[in-house]
């Protein structure tokens, strides 16, 4: 969960190719900011938010531990979920920020595409 964040840094995640390929660089950012802005942000918030209320807060509110004896924290590990969700978001966040610089002009962005061989 937490190199989610990297891999969108480094535009690593998978995409589908229906129409991503075949457009130009433009409508390429335009994509991007469609999907950012409708898909990844408010799934990441959902997410960090529902893993924050529903796991990590019920387990550290009871200081959950293992059953074993002597056993380890459970709600320390729980919270990777709602802090990786979070990351993720901030990460898409500056993926938005550079897109809008770029078609303003501001910033030049690869937005080379090598289609996948089949």
């Amino acid at each position: 969960m937490l190199g989610a964040s990297h891999t969108l840094q480094q535009n690593g995640h998978v995409r589908v190719d229906l129409i991503y390929g075949h457009v130009s660089d433009r409508a390429r950012l335009w994509i991007d900011i469609f999907g950012l802005v409708f898909f990844l942000l408010p799934a990441c918030a959902l997410f960090a938010w529902l893993s924050w209320e529903t796991l990590f807060l019920p387990s550290w509110a009871i200081l959950e531990h293992s059953s074993n004896p002597g056993g380890l924290p459970r709600y320390p590990i729980k919270f990777i979920l709602p802090f990786g969700f979070f990351m993720l978001m901030l990460q898409g966040l500056s993926e938005l920020l550079k897109r809008v610089a770029a078609l303003h002009g501001d910033v030049q962005l690869d937005t080379h595409y090598e289609r996948p061989e089949q």
